[in-house]
């Protein structure tokens, strides 16, 4: 049988099965049942810097608004600095995740200011994260604001977190980069030690009836795999980052595919969602026995075996294929 074990960010993981950022993260019994099952990490979900923000700024609107409305209003409502609030629940549950999982814990970041994320991110180390995943989901919507101006925005924010923390900092990052070999050169230099590639963009849908915009999760499939084995292969070995496969991990044939497109992890989400922990046992069972049947030894041996650097056909990565595929069509 293959040995599924691997190192990432500089942690050892008994697989490289990881339970990607989701609410899975609220259900502890959840988690050691996936850590049983074959999971080799666990990833938060994500800590979002403008929830927090809204949440505070709501919560001091309802209090001191009331504290002067009368001479006697202040003997009912404390004064709004009292309260606890912002990250103090998400560091907590963090330090309980530690001590709870003997699998390395992976704190998530969503800010949307320097001095945000740098705080919080302090935080997560001090709450005892192994490594901390920043989630750059930062849609352009500004007309005035160009590619590069966003870009240089993420960077800024990658190298503010990585050189405040001594932990390994990783990037999850969206597919829509005009450039995406040098921005991860970018990410590379900022400090980053990996990658998570590819952010889902879950988007608004349209309820007609009621003429408004309505939240509907919607979960992965396979199909969603090729996007992300493009870019990992493409990448594999043009940067000295790791990176983690995300979004359409199924199967442990999904898994394998990964890993020999370059990844070093493979995240899964919504697999898990909608089977519970008994997916992460499955996909763990299907990986070891495919790679085993291809003969590989060891996740070392697999890895980038098919990446456009080393797949014997390695053209087909490439815009070629595009033309041929679009011709070939019956």
């Amino acid at each position: 049988m293959t040995d599924l074990a691997t190192r990432w960010l500089g942690l050892e993981l008994r697989s490289p099965l990881v339970v990607g950022a989701s609410p899975l993260t609220d259900d502890l019994d959840a988690l050691k049942a996936c850590v049983r099952a074959g999971a080799g990490a666990v990833v938060m979900h994500s800590l979002f810097e403008e929830q927090l923000v809204e949440e505070q700024m709501a919560a001091h609107r309802f209090i001191d608004s009331r504290t002067h409305t009368d001479a006697e209003a202040r003997s009912f409502f404390p004064e709004s600095e009292l309260f606890e609030m912002g990250s103090d629940s998400y560091l907590q549950r963090l330090e309980l995740l530690r001590q709870s999982l003997d699998v390395p814990v992976i704190a998530s970041l969503n800010g949307i200011s320097t001095g945000g994320w740098t705080g919080h991110a302090v935080e997560m180390e001090a709450a005892g994260a192994h490594a901390i995943e920043l989630n750059l989901y930062d849609p352009a919507s500004d007309p005035a604001e160009t590619a590069q101006t966003l870009e240089q925005r993420q960077l800024a924010v990658i190298n503010a977190v990585a050189e405040q923390v001594s932990i390994p900092v990783s990037v999850k990052l969206s597919p829509f980069y005009s450039a995406l070999p040098a921005f991860v050169a970018g990410t590379e230099k900022a400090g980053a030690r990996g990658l998570v590639l590819f952010n889902r963009f879950y988007q608004p849908e349209m309820d007609l009836d009621a003429l408004e915009l309505s939240r509907k999760v919607v979960l992965s499939s396979s199909a969603e795999l090729p996007l992300r084995l493009h870019g990992i292969a493409m990448l594999f070995g043009r940067t000295g980052l790791e990176m983690a496969a995300s979004g359409g991990v199924h199967t442990g044939d999904d898994a394998a595919k990964a890993l020999l497109s370059g990844a070093t992890v493979v995240q899964v989400v919504s697999a898990l969602l909608a089977e519970g922990p008994r997916a992460m046992a499955r996909i763990h069972g299907e990986l070891g026995r495919r790679l085993s049947d291809m003969g590989y030894r060891d996740l070392a041996e697999a890895r980038g075996a098919l990446s456009m650097a080393n797949a014997p056909n390695s053209r087909t990565w490439e815009r070629l294929n595009y033309a041929r595929l679009l011709h070939g069509w019956t």
